[in-house]
């Protein structure tokens, strides 16, 4: 069974001092013997906040975001150099925000692919497709380009530490969620494509997320999937509550097995 992945995307919220109350709020409920591996992407002014917070606890911090150059003359932009000194593990790549409103692609997706790579940070890479999309009957051509291009000219041992997550757009911060026989549908076409593309070994061993308004209420449901390895949560990572009832869910399903 693959260890399930409970994810937290804060977004542009929570600053240091919010963060410092949020990581000893989650803290003292306890979490060092939960079987979920727990990973949290605060915005990068609330990384070292968060750390100091959930100090000897498990819970992994990652990056929001890191510019597809390792240095140079980008005003404003974080490195992944920058995001592994100060002790993230993981970064999140191509999220469906950074495509809309930053103009990433999935060639911009693989550059920061190779970035994240070469500083040891391990990816959680999203795909996804938009309403219009969906609603022409495309998703499958969009979701099998995106993975084609992404990860074109990598082998599976490059991509050994990514994650990725199937966030469909149409789902994100909107309160609709994908059911979770059509989320389900999806992952198997993702497993499928990585299947084709890498082999089974890779594609037994690669953990897919579900993003798109996940929360306390389908979180069980959507875990119970066979493809679905575990959650990118946006707005219900917010509150520590409602985070760590994710977590617990998740853990009673890998007790079950």
């Amino acid at each position: 069974m693959r260890r399930l992945l409970i994810a937290g995307n804060w977004k542009m919220n929570n600053t240091p001092s919010e963060t410092l109350e949020y990581g000893r709020d989650l803290k003292a409920r306890g979490l060092n013997d939960l079987l979920p591996e727990m990973l949290l992407f605060p915005p990068a002014l609330s990384i070292p906040a968060l750390q100091k917070a959930l100090e000897n606890t498990p819970v992994k911090t990652g990056g929001q975001n890191i510019h597809q150059e390792p240095k140079g003359a980008f005003t404003g932009e974080i490195s992944a150099k920058m995001l592994a000194d100060a002790g993230c593990d993981y970064v999140l790549i191509g999220h469906s925000e950074r495509r809309q409103y930053f103009g990433e692609t999935d060639e911009s997706v693989r550059s920061k692919i190779v970035r994240a790579r070469e500083t040891g940070l391990k990816q959680v890479v999203c795909i996804g497709e938009t309403l219009d999309e969906r609603e022409k009957g495309i998703t499958s051509h969009v979701i099998i380009r995106q993975l084609k291009e992404g990860l074109l000219d990598f082998t599976g041992e490059d991509l050994k530490d990514m994650v990725l997550a199937y966030e469909p757009v149409w789902a994100i911060g909107t309160g609709r969620t994908a059911t979770p026989e059509q989320a389900q549908e999806v992952h198997a076409l993702i497993r499928k494509t990585l299947y084709d593309t890498f082999g089974s070994a890779f594609s037994e061993n690669i953990r897919i997320l579900y993003g798109g308004s996940a929360n306390t209420s389908n979180a069980e449901s959507l875990l119970s999937e066979q493809d679905i390895d575990g959650l990118l949560i946006g707005g219900a990572s917010l509150k520590p509550g409602d985070f760590f009832e994710i977590i617990t869910t998740a853990h009673k399903l890998m007790k079950k097995g």
